[in-house]
């Protein structure tokens, strides 16, 4: 049976995913990890409610409007007239530009913030952490992306190619492997590897607000955001205000509109609403 693009990109996610979490037990990065496979069902969860969510939505809009921009040439890439193969490789590299720009914005906004940490909260980082985000931030990344993927005329399959090329290395990067020094040193000349990203996940603010970038890692290099550790001392995940029982799964969803001190009242203020339909 031969698969179309939009069944290659689910199924290249499942597959790493599987192979990264079976590694995991082999060569763990970071040993000592204790309920793996229920710290990998809440952000496997969560990653799902919101992709589910934000497609029940949007989805359909942003596929429809990907289809109106081909149909009336509109969008930088239709303008120039490329080869199909060269137009292939632009849209990937413009497309990664803008996740780098995008995920920065997540860091540097307050309010983006109070989504992404949601992702950053996770104090045993690993491969199941790279589709753990909020709802809020899919969609407000779905919405832009109905504004960026028109202008910068990238088509349907473009973006279907890139999101299967993203995934994987997304899980790679998460994933919390041992992989020997060389070859890390090799790969991330290009493409963004644990090493890398291990550092983005850190407490230290100064590391945390560094490596950016999805695929490629040379956005980082470019814009001088790029850091690594000169030490081994193994990184410290997660944010300091989010330990503890924020891991559970109705405060993740809660975080980002709430903070320690009012978490207890909102919960309160949830439960009567509930008992009052129940």
């Amino acid at each position: 049976m031969k698969l179309s693009l939009e069944q290659l990109s689910p199924l290249a996610a499942a597959i790493g995913l599987t192979v990264l979490f079976g590694m995991e037990s082999i060569l763990p990065a970071a040993g000592g990890r204790r309920h793996r496979w229920q710290h990998a069902a809440r952000n496997l969860a969560l990653g799902c409610f919101s992709s589910i969510a934000v497609k029940m939505l949007v989805g359909g809009v942003l596929t429809s409007v990907i289809f109106w921009a081909e149909s009336t040439g509109v969008g930088l890439l239709r303008i120039i007239s490329l080869p199909p193969a060269v137009a292939m490789v632009a849209a990937i590299l413009l497309f990664d530009a803008w996740m780098y720009l995008w995920h920065r914005a997540n860091h540097q906004f307050s309010f983006l913030w109070r989504f992404h940490r949601v992702h950053h909260s996770d104090p045993e980082m690993d491969v199941s952490t790279a589709i753990r985000f909020h709802a809020g931030e899919f969609l407000l990344s779905t919405l832009l992306r109905l504004a960026v993927i028109p202008l910068l005329g990238i088509s349907v399959s473009q973006l279907l190619v890139y999101e299967t090329l993203l995934l994987p290395v997304i899980l790679f990067h998460h994933s919390n492997v041992r992989f020997p020094e060389p070859m890390d040193r090799c790969v991330r000349l290009l493409i963004v590897t644990p090493a890398i990203h291990r550092v983005h996940h850190s407490r230290l603010r100064l590391e945390t607000d560094s490596n950016y970038s999805s695929i490629f890692s040379f956005w980082d290099r470019i814009a001088g955001t790029f850091r690594l550790r000169q030490n081994t001392t193994p990184v410290n995940f997660g944010l300091d205000e989010y330990d503890g029982t924020w891991q559970r799964f109705s405060n993740l969803l809660l975080m980002p509109f709430t903070t320690s001190q009012n978490r207890t009242s909102i919960l309160k203020g949830f439960s009567k609403l509930i008992s009052r339909w129940v």
